[in-house]
């Protein structure tokens, strides 16, 4: 009963239902979010399209309104954007703190942070367990108050618009928030309502289809397996199309199958042109799929840069070198002198390749005599610049 007088409210846009949340009408709390459309229409023929679920819907009023808007010139070729903030920016955080008051005691989460995220990027957000993450994420949610500082999403400043900003960004929580009685379809359907996406306007089959809950589309959700319901989750943050997708965590408990489904996912979601904003634990996703990382610990940014930046902070490469016979023991002065090891029956060295080579290294070892048949070198991960970084 519930559910259809639900429908019924979402479905009744001239005369539509009082409906409440947290003792605002959801009428107030959507005004104007499903009248900013984020892509201008029509939109590039399909085949041109970098996946399938941006179609053409058809064009009323409001949609050839846009379409006569001229498209600005961004850093991404493949969306048609109606419009891009100035700065470049998808988010933008100056000197944001947030402070708790834990009955008498203070708690200092976030400590005069500031983060740019670059239009049309994947951005990493890594931290160990408490370090400020997930506040930030629901600042910009606006589930959480910040003490201080400022925050603009897409151009729109959290405390001067906080309807707007919210309706820019597509947050997938770390939490498993489905109804069980609801289906993948009417999930997506009723996200889509409380946004002021018309019907006309939906991509729900086409959402499903991008998640690969199609053949699961009229199950109820408590059917669903852990991995499907995390799926959904991504597909309900983005049925009002906005050009920022925060995921909070999104492959914990996932298989490796599914994990790999997922970030082919939001692959294709960036390629289409969506910015996302990605917190993980799993450091070798974020290696995979991030342009730029920040490193947050105890609240404070402590690094953030591209990825290639840092990767290459780390300093040290290793050179592992196969002799055609073992050195002696101890080694020579010259090979003691590079630093080198003798382990796994391989020689190796570690060195700064800013102020050493390879090639260097080699020359050295065939100077003290030995002959090299087989060379390996080992580059610094994420891992280990993140350990280093936050130890």
């Amino acid at each position: 009963m519930a559910k259809i007088c639900l429908r019924r409210a979402l479905c009744s846009r001239r005369n539509p239902l009082l409906l409440t949340y947290s003792g605002l009408p959801i009428d107030a709390i959507v005004t104007g979010i499903g009248r900013r459309r984020f892509f201008t229409h029509p939109l590039p023929p399909a085949s041109q399209r970098p996946i399938s679920f941006f179609r053409t819907p058809p064009l009323g009023h409001s949609q050839k309104k846009a379409a006569n808007l001229t498209s600005q010139n961004t850093v991404i070729p493949t969306a048609g954007f109606t419009y891009s903030p100035d700065s470049g920016l998808a988010i933008e955080a100056r000197n944001v703190n947030k402070i708790y008051d834990a009955g008498g005691r203070t708690h200092h989460a976030l400590k005069s942070i500031d983060i740019e995220v670059p239009i049309g990027c994947i951005f990493g957000l890594l931290g160990p367990n408490g370090a400020g993450k997930s506040t930030f994420i629901n600042i910009m949610a606006g589930t959480v108050v910040k003490t201080s500082g400022s925050i603009s999403i897409w151009g729109t400043d959290i405390d001067t618009n906080p309807r707007q900003s919210r309706a820019n960004i597509g947050i997938v929580p770390q939490e498993l928030n489905i109804d069980a009685f609801f289906t993948p379809r009417e999930t997506l359907d009723m996200m889509a309502g409380l946004f002021g996406v018309p019907k006309a306007e939906r991509h729900t089959d086409d959402i499903l289809e991008m998640v690969g809950l199609t053949e699961q589309a009229d199950f109820y959700s408590r059917r669903l397996s852990g991995g499907m319901r995390r799926r959904l989750l991504i597909g309900k943050a983005m049925v009002h199309l906005p050009p920022i997708l925060v995921l909070d965590e999104p492959t914990a408990g996932v298989d490796v199958a599914l994990r790999q489904r997922l970030w082919d996912s939001i692959k294709s979601l960036n390629q289409a042109g969506v910015t996302v904003v990605l917190t993980t634990h799993y450091l070798e996703e974020a290696e995979a799929l991030c342009d730029r990382i920040a490193i947050i610990n105890k609240g404070e940014i402590i690094a953030a840069k591209t990825k290639a930046d840092l990767l290459a902070s780390a300093g040290q490469k290793t050179l592992h070198l196969s002799l055609t016979k073992p050195p002696p023991m101890p080694l020579p002065n010259t090979l003691a002198a590079l630093g080198a090891q003798w382990r796994d029956r391989r020689l190796s060295v570690s060195f700064d390749p800013t102020t050493s080579s390879a090639v260097d290294i080699l020359n050295k070892v065939r100077l003290a005599g030995f002959e090299v048949i087989d060379i390996s070198t080992a580059e610094p991960d994420l891992e280990g610049v993140f350990l280093s970084l936050t130890k």
